[in-house]
């Protein structure tokens, strides 16, 4: 691995510096710290601090790595870049010849209001290297890794320096407390309640209907939710490990009877939920196995329709994020079943660690942050408790909380800790928005779309059931549906019907595959959930950005339902005349007006939409720029049109990297946008202007009706469309 005094990652591993189990780092000692070690001042250092400027120098990083299996101090920081680093999931050939590191410290949070001075308030070390290499920081950012490389100093030592235990680190021990879970829930109540007590977008008096069950963890029988003030949700991973514990339309009446439901056949994590329910003193817990009777395909429409009010009428939902399957422990919550992260040393009498990964980071890196049905269970919980391998941490709407750091607060309007913007996020606000913010919902809903898209489904057909109870809330919350909040109004197929022109401009971020449910049909191909794999809303002129059409060109839109084609609403976009002086000498593109003869009886597959627009054919070729290629299954490639001498460039698409490009590619315009003038030849079209742009589909035929289907989308400068003369069109889109 090493050549030519050059020091490869996969060196650390073959020459045994690995670190070493945290119960023999808590009980090391034999204390050594190598000269440059021992020369710090640990103690000035947390008491002073030492500014970012003024940093002092530790060496490079392949001797700090040499020496941490005998320097206690150099393993604390190998310990900070593992974690932050992500160093077991880098490639064995990453070099890291050349980086060095440097030490500084600063206070990291404050919970009161006002302020102490900064002496008073609690310190960390931070590594500061000399350079990350680009590999390594893929690789963290795949997995959510903060930038930091800290070192905390623990509670017990607080006092040492005059200061008191806030904001420490605390340890951890082998199960959580259950009075600090108690305490959470406590301080969020009493605290939070105009926040976290609820979620705005149910109705003051909207109730669970009495078709939602619970089960009473006292009695364990399975009960009508009719009778129920306050229960627990339970988020977790099934895994396919069978069925008997299920609720099926046999077992149903026994186990609504008292004692009817026997504990001892429920897996792991069910029956630690029930225990823990009962520490709580909470007498009722949902959980989806339990109280939806899974053979009834009837019962299972009818709960998944009210899905959002379970979780988010939830007191809190607890999240078994430690396992792959149903028979995983809540990690713990009993011995055995969480050995203990934390490593510590103590370094000049002072106990130091590195922090437990935030909960981002162990959501990002766990087997339940890869499954499509817990996401929506995460983003309408309000209050979440999750059972991690690392440790338990505590989220709401206003704070977060966890068992290594004692950041617990009344969150006063200055405070701040380093734990705050750490969490499993939020998919749109956390209070009622202003009326004039109501189209904002889209915001949230295409950075929900491209989370939730990168994760796994077991059945194809669950795609849209799997986040239909997250379109339910933004029905109900933003009144979409024709301002009635109707959610088959407002959503089809996953895909936001009311803001349809931004809606369909998603573009996938690596191969999909055509989706299949069960009867064979395929799901519509302008929806996301016709295709399985990940897809993001990022704008194909810089991107960064999200889509953002500036005007709908296609009037009126139509689904075909039953044989029938049927008008939906489709919010238009008014374009904004922002130089009417260049107007009377631009010519614009004028889309057709009305769909007269659209005929309302179809033979199309139910999903096809239905529109009138222009289309034309355009050649392609790849971008020589390899910057602006998306992805190594799809590429941005060049809009071309005829030339004199050679082709011209008249804007851009991003297509598979498989698709054949020798054929012309047939192009349908959706709406008007702005754009950079290195999409296309100013020297032939001239200058950019206001809106110089459009929207454009890439379409083929599928043989049947006429239809076509989605094959990607791209933008094409506004003369280049009108010098092809485009044709009018009734588009199928299957």
């Amino acid at each position: 691995m090493c050549r030519l005094g050059r020091y490869f990652l996969g060196r650390m591993f073959q020459d045994n510096h690995t670190i070493s189990p945290p119960e023999e780092i808590s009980t090391h000692n034999a204390r050594y710290l190598c000269p440059t070690c021992a020369a710090l001042d640990l103690h000035h250092i947390l008491s002073d601090g030492v500014s970012r400027e003024e940093a002092v120098l530790l060496g490079p990083l392949v001797d700090i790595l040499e020496k941490s299996g005998r320097c206690d101090f150099c393993r604390l920081i190998k310990a900070a870049f593992q974690r932050t680093w992500v160093l077991e999931k880098q490639a064995p050939d990453v070099d890291l010849t050349g980086i060095t590191c440097s030490l500084f410290s600063n206070e990291c949070g404050c919970l009161r209001d006002p302020a102490p001075p900064i002496r008073e308030r609690c310190h960390r070390i931070f590594i500061l290297p000399s350079d990350r290499p680009q590999r390594i920081y893929d690789v963290m950012l795949a997995a959510q890794s903060g930038l930091t490389l800290d070192i905390q100093l623990l509670e017990d030592d607080a006092h040492i320096f005059g200061r008191n235990k806030e904001v420490h680190g605390r340890r951890v021990e082998e199960t959580v407390s259950v009075d600090i879970i108690r305490r959470w829930v406590s301080m969020c109540d009493q605290d939070h309640r105009g926040v976290c007590g609820t979620v705005w977008w149910r109705g003051e008096d909207e109730s669970l209907p009495q078709t939602v069950r619970m089960l009473d963890v006292k009695a364990m029988s399975i009960v009508s939710a009719s009778q129920v003030s306050r229960y627990i949700a339970l988020s977790y991973l099934w895994g396919g490990i069978g069925t008997v514990y299920q609720t099926t339309q046999a077992n149903i009446t026994r186990r609504t009877t008292p004692g009817g439901l026997d504990i001892s056949i429920l897996p792991s994590s069910i029956s630690d939920s029930i225990h823990l329910c009962l520490q709580l003193d909470v007498q009722y817990l949902w959980v989806d196995a339990l109280c939806i009777i899974q053979d009834s395909m009837e019962d299972k429409a009818i709960q998944i329709g009210v899905m959002e009010l379970i979780y988010g009428s939830s007191y809190f939902t607890i999240f078994a994020v430690g396992g792959n399957n149903a028979h995983a422990p809540l990690p713990g919550l009993f011995p055995g079943t969480r050995p203990v992260q934390q490593h510590v040393e103590v370094i000049h009498g002072l106990h130091l660690t590195v922090p437990l990964p935030t909960l981002r980071e162990v959501l990002a890196q766990s087997t339940w942050g890869t499954r499509g049905w817990t996401y929506q269970e995460l983003m309408l919980s309000s209050r979440r408790l999750f059972f991690t391998g690392q440790q338990t941490y505590f989220e709401c709407g206003q704070d977060i909380w966890c068992e290594d750091v004692a950041v617990e607060s009344k969150r006063l309007p200055r405070s701040y800790h380093p734990l705050q913007h750490t969490g499993g996020g939020n998919f749109t606000y956390l209070r009622a928005p202003p009326s004039w913010a109501r189209k904002d919902y889209m915001l949230g809903y295409m950075t929900a779309i491209t989370q939730y898209t990168q994760r796994n489904l077991t059945n194809d057909s669950d795609a849209v059931d799997a986040i239909s109870a997250l379109t339910n809330a933004m029905t109900k919350g933003f009144k979409l549906g024709g301002g009635q909040g109707v959610p088959s109004k407002a959503f089809r197929y996953g895909l936001a019907i009311t803001d349809l022109n931004q809606a369909l401009l998603w573009q996938p971020t690596t191969q999909l595959v055509r989706r299949h449910i069960p009867t064979g049909s395929p799901w519509p191909s302008w929806s996301w959930a016709g295709w399985r794999g990940p897809v993001q809303y990022r704008d194909i002129l810089s991107g960064r950005d999200v889509p953002r059409p500036m005007e709908s060109l296609i009037d009126i839109w139509y689904i075909c339902e039953g044989g029938r084609l049927v008008e939906i609403s489709v919010r238009p976009i008014d374009r904004a005349i922002a130089y009417p002086e260049e107007e009377g000498m631009i010519t614009r593109y004028l889309p057709p007006k009305g769909n007269t003869n659209i005929e309302k009886n179809t033979a199309a597959s139910d999903g096809t939409l239905v529109f009138c627009t222009t289309t034309a054919e355009f050649s392609v070729e790849a971008n020589n720029n390899p910057a602006k290629s998306t992805d190594t299954h799809y590429r941005a490639l060049d809009i071309l049109t005829p030339g004199i001498s050679h082709p011209v460039r008249a804007g851009r698409i991003a297509l598979p990297v498989s698709m054949e490009l020798s054929s012309p590619l047939q192009l349908i315009v959706l709406s008007r946008t702005n754009g950079s003038i290195d999409l296309y030849d100013t020297d032939i079209y001239g200058p950019q202007y206001s809106g110089c742009f459009l929207y454009v589909m890439a379409v083929q035929q599928t043989g049947a009706h006429s239809t076509v289907e989605r094959l990607g989308i791209g933008v094409i400068f506004e003369r280049a469309w009108l010098d092809a003369r485009p044709q009018e069109i009734q588009v199928y889109l299957g």
